[in-house]
């Protein structure tokens, strides 16, 4: 480990799983030894994203407490832990997805480190690398979608939400957003929705039968769970996917599978790191992003940067719905 790196360091834990005071402010964490396969970064940028709700209030178990919370932040190499580390250097500016990213210094598996090209800022390449992985991930491998297709997003002013309307309208699709506000489908608009359904007083089910004439979307990207998977059901088309990624509202019921039969629709619950297990399928897609944003000028919203100590405030926040795009802390 360099000499600069201290032995102690501020960051969040939980000790157990709960509501929003459950998040403890630390100054005296270890901090952690790199392994072999992994970096260690000195973090300037740290992502909130849903799922970090999902490990707090105990929807997704985690592996053990003490526990530090985040999937993704931004920084410089302090240190290298041996073994394969693709040629990453210290010093090195970079973003990566992992884990224990609430904290000044993070040891994150070397896989999912990328160099940050010219031209992106630290801020703007953390705030985009985990949703915009999973937005791409999901209209290349989930449902690969097609120039003309017509596809129905939900909770389209989200983080994730904003990167599919951009991508979709990139690749040449139509999309159909879904949000509770119109402010938040006028956001939508602007990063490329085609048609927006305020569900609060539209019907999602008569607007897409309208724009398709009848036939229904050929898929579905739902991140919203609970609350949604009948109307997404109802909204595909024959031979279409419904893709389940999220449960901002809960998680999905049981499905009894005889109910996909009637359209022979393609059910899925993806997740992103299964669809970036090697750094061959990490490198083409994160390459893939980074080109994205310079060349086609696809716009990353930031909702707010919190300082860290403030991360109760972050996670109700996004539980709260009152955020459009991407949450960052700053250590």
């Amino acid at each position: 480990m360099v000499s600069e790196t201290p032995k102690k360091m501020f960051g969040v834990i939980i000790e157990k799983t709960g509501g929003t005071e459950v998040l403890q402010y630390k100054d005296d964490l270890p901090v952690p030894e790199p392994k072999k396969g992994e970096i260690l970064i000195k973090n300037e940028v740290i992502g909130v994203n849903y799922i970090d709700t999902y490990f707090r209030t105990g929807l997704y178990q985690a592996p053990s407490f003490p526990y530090t919370l985040g999937r993704e932040g931004g920084g410089i190499i302090a240190a290298l832990g041996g073994g394969e580390t693709y040629d990453l250097q210290e010093g090195q500016r970079v973003v990566y997805m992992g884990s224990a990213a609430y904290a000044e210094y993070s040891a994150v598996p070397s896989l999912h480190v990328f160099s940050i090209p010219d031209g992106i800022s630290t801020e703007t390449a953390c705030a985009g690398i985990l949703q915009g992985l999973t937005a791409l991930t999901l209209i290349r491998e989930s449902h690969h979608v097609k120039p003309g297709d017509w596809v129905l997003v939900h909770a389209a002013a989200g983080g994730v939400g904003l990167w599919l309307c951009q991508l979709l309208k990139a690749v040449g699709a139509h999309t159909v957003a879904t949000a509770s506000s119109d402010e938040k489908l006028e956001l939508a608009k602007q990063f490329g929705a085609e048609v927006t359904v305020n569900y609060a007083k539209e019907d999602i089910v008569k607007t897409v039968n309208e724009v398709t004439n009848g036939k229904g979307v050929i898929a579905v990207f739902d991140g919203v769970g609970q609350d949604t998977f009948d109307i997404s059901l109802e909204c595909v088309a024959r031979k279409g996917s419904l893709v389940s990624f999220g449960n901002a509202s809960g998680a999905v019921p049981p499905v009894t599978i005889a109910r996909l039969s009637p359209k022979v629709v393609k059910l899925s619950r993806p997740m992103l790191f299964g669809y970036l297990a090697t750094r061959e399928e990490a490198e083409h897609y994160a390459s893939e992003l980074w080109d994205f944003m310079l060349k086609d000028k696809l716009q990353v919203r930031i909702h707010d940067v919190y300082p860290l100590r403030d991360v109760a405030r972050a996670h109700s926040d996004i539980e709260g719905r009152k955020t459009t795009g991407k949450l960052l802390l700053k250590p």
